[in-house]
């Protein structure tokens, strides 16, 4: 019986609860005046009724179930719990790009410092030919290139200007031919008239096989060291290598010699296969290290 009056008394203390503040708000109607609910008070009926109705449903469902009627908060929590996994994520991509800023930052660094190890690399490399250069005996004053003295500044830049190729072409026929002492001062005047020219690195090459014939290697180590200064990539270039390390050798120098085939080995490493033994046995000769 108490079950069964719970609803109407529920749903009767809501509209005495509802009503008591109109009821003691607004005075009671004089004779001939209008009744105080008029329009202006129908938005605070409308809102009574609402809460009767919500009263009502809220009455009915604890009728109909049983079970006591659990009023939902807003789905704060999940809405929480949702944007910790937002945040969840973002700190893991964080995480990740900055591990991948941090890798990008030691490659860079790594590069760099790869960039200045081989600058300097380079520089070493340049150094030691002119070293090397300056190693090699210089010849005597009276010694002769080619059969003559070697010119002065003013004797090179009054010489006569003539045709590079035609002069290189007959230098060369000249070699061919077994002249070695023909070729030796051909190469010498072309070096020395044409010191700019495309062909003067293979010309100083040639005019050191003609020198190392006759067994002048410290000169010949001169003219090859000219030849392959900046170590250029052509057909000639590793023999002159070679050439250059067994005039060292000759010259008592096996260290020097021992630089300028480890030079070759990362240089020329596909040299010809008979350019690859000659410079093998040269390494025997020097007693350089493996």
């Amino acid at each position: 019986m108490r079950v069964r009056r719970l609803p109407a008394l529920l749903l009767t203390a809501a509209v005495l609860a509802t009503a008591a503040p109109v009821v003691a708000q607004t005075p009671l109607p004089a004779e001939g005046q209008p009744d105080p609910l008029d329009a202006r008070d129908a938005k605070r009926v409308e809102r009574m009724e609402k809460v009767v109705r919500e009263l009502r449903a809220i009455v009915f469902q604890l009728r109909d179930s049983g079970k006591p009627v659990v009023v939902q908060p807003a789905d704060t929590d999940a809405r929480l719990a949702e944007v910790g996994e937002k945040l969840g994520d973002l700190e893991q991509t964080l995480r990740r790009l900055n591990g991948s800023v941090e890798t990008t930052t030691m490659e860079l660094d790594q590069t760099k410092r790869e960039n200045a190890a081989l600058k300097q690399q380079v520089q070493a490399l340049a150094e030691r030919l002119t070293a090397l250069e300056g190693k090699v005996a210089a010849p005597p004053p009276t010694e002769t290139f080619g059969g003559q003295a070697p010119p002065t500044g003013d004797q090179a830049s009054a010489a006569p200007a003539g045709d590079p190729a035609k002069d290189f072409t007959q230098a060369r026929q000249l070699m061919l031919a077994g002249d070695y002492d023909g070729a030796e001062q051909a190469f010498a005047d072309y070096v020395q008239a044409y010191p700019n020219a495309p062909r003067t690195a293979e010309a100083n090459y040639w005019w050191g096989k003609t020198l190392s014939v006759r067994g002048a290697h410290a000169n010949a180590a001169q003219a090859y060291i000219a030849a392959i200064r900046g170590w250029p990539q052509t057909a000639w270039a590793p023999d002159a290598v070679v050439e250059l390390s067994r005039s060292l050798v000759a010259l008592k120098k096996p260290a020097d010699a021992c630089q300028i085939l480890g030079e070759f080995g990362r240089r020329y490493a596909k040299a010809p296969a008979n350019i690859q033994s000659r410079a093998a046995a040269t390494r025997t000769q020097a007693k350089c290290a493996a």
